[in-house]
């Protein structure tokens, strides 16, 4: 907690003045507002500030609040609400027990802003990004349908399934990123410091060098003296792919690139797509208009170019026009897929259609994980076979041919 002065007005009028301790300057306008405070000006004080280094130690040894930390809150709110706890005394005990002590004084602020007289989803919203948009908006959703301990349950099997993706991922690429890290680095140590003693040596035989030898060693010659550029200019194309990564522009056009990406592209629009199809059945599950649902899934699919089709066909319901047509239109959606939308939106059940589309794209995912390793297998042999042959050849044929002439 952080000290801050501020300046405000009371409900006469008054100007008033003070200090008050709070996670940040929103934590304390808030407050104040909940002790009848118009605030005017905070800032941080000069003691909150004297900490110096301390301060900054303790930002830095703060924990981070995990995906793991949100599921576990969205399971036990599901058993206590339903259990009939009431949600102050609920979000109590799980302060209480939480082991995480930047989500328990996040906790802390909640019931702090639920006791204040404020819903729980306002209280969530103070503590974005920790809540994402859908998080919060399905709250606010279960607050007014009065079904807040189902909504916290299907938002709990979301998240699981969230984590799924994302570790099953994670698991296929160890071992292709493991191999392709090895063999950079094999490249890198044999070029810098084992082809030189060989260029040494067949530098020394007076004799015209095969032309791949040649190849190598020029290679060899451009890395010794140029490693430091090249290092350089990777710290620098890096740095700046990050930057144009962050704008609007960069992030939509990677994005898009990254659906292309031969294999890997695959997965992940089909991991994207399989993400759209369970929010939206959540989303309208829960009871809420499909205008505001295709507005809340296009800020969980985690990829601009399709949050970007979502909007459209967002734009196109909003114009009167069917689910089925906006996906048509869309261009991101199998015919099977708009074969079970166009069902769904005619029987009434497109939720529940969705959900089978979430599944149905799940079961790809997992597939194309588990042969991921296949599939990029032979192409990380080839590479490495091809490596071996260049470095092989421009080895030993200089060594043959000096067999060759000792032996005539």
């Amino acid at each position: 907690m952080a000290l801050f002065a501020y300046k405000g007005r009371d409900a006469q009028g008054a100007l008033v003045r003070g200090m008050m301790e709070g996670a940040d300057s929103s934590a304390v306008a808030g407050q104040l507002s909940s002790m009848g405070v118009i605030p005017i000006e905070i800032s941080a004080s000069s003691a909150s500030g004297a900490q110096g280094w301390g301060g900054v130690l303790t930002r830095l040894k703060r924990e981070k609040v995990t995906n793991l930390d949100i599921l576990l809150f969205s399971r036990q709110m599901h058993t206590l609400l339903k259990a009939g706890v009431p949600m102050a005394r609920a979000l109590a005990g799980l302060q209480e027990s939480a082991t995480n002590e930047e989500f328990k004084a996040i906790l802390g602020r909640v019931r702090e802003g639920l006791e204040s007289g404020r819903d729980l989803s306002a209280s969530l919203q103070r503590e974005a990004p920790v809540f994402s948009p859908f998080f919060i908006s399905m709250v606010r959703t279960g607050e007014m349908t009065g079904k807040l301990e189902e909504i916290f349950l299907e938002l709990f099997n979301h998240l699981e399934f969230e984590n799924f993706i994302r570790d099953q991922i994670r698991s296929a690429l160890r071992y292709p990123t493991f191999v392709v890290v090895a063999m950079a680095i094999a490249l890198v140590v044999v070029s810098v410091f084992v082809i030189p003693v060989f260029a040494k040596v067949f530098t020394g035989f007076g004799k015209e060098l095969p032309f791949m030898t040649k190849i190598i060693i020029g290679y060899s010659n451009f890395m010794v003296a140029a490693w430091p550029l090249m290092l350089g200019a990777l710290v620098i194309a890096v740095t700046a792919f990050r930057a144009f990564v962050k704008t609007s522009d960069g992030k939509y056009r990677w994005d898009r690139l990254r659906l292309r990406i031969p294999i890997a592209g695959k997965i992940v629009l089909k991991a994207t797509m399989a993400r759209f199809a369970r929010s939206f059945a959540l989303a309208y599950r829960s009871g809420v208009p499909v205008i505001q649902a295709l507005s809340l899934v296009a800020q969980v699919v985690d990829n601009d170019f399709i949050a970007r089709r979502v909007e459209k066909m967002r734009q196109g319901v909003e114009r009167g026009e069917s689910v089925l047509r906006t996906s048509i239109e869309s261009g991101i959606f199998t015919p099977l897929v708009l074969q079970m939308i166009a069902v769904g939106e005619e029987s009434g059940a497109l939720d529940d259609l969705m959900q089978e589309v979430a599944e149905m794209y799940q079961r790809d995912v997992e597939y194309e994980l588990k042969t991921l390793g296949a599939q990029v297998e032979p192409i990380l042999i080839m590479g490495l076979g091809v490596m071996v042959l260049i470095l092989a050849l421009g080895v030993f044929l200089p060594m043959w041919d000096l067999g060759r002439a000792a032996l005539h």
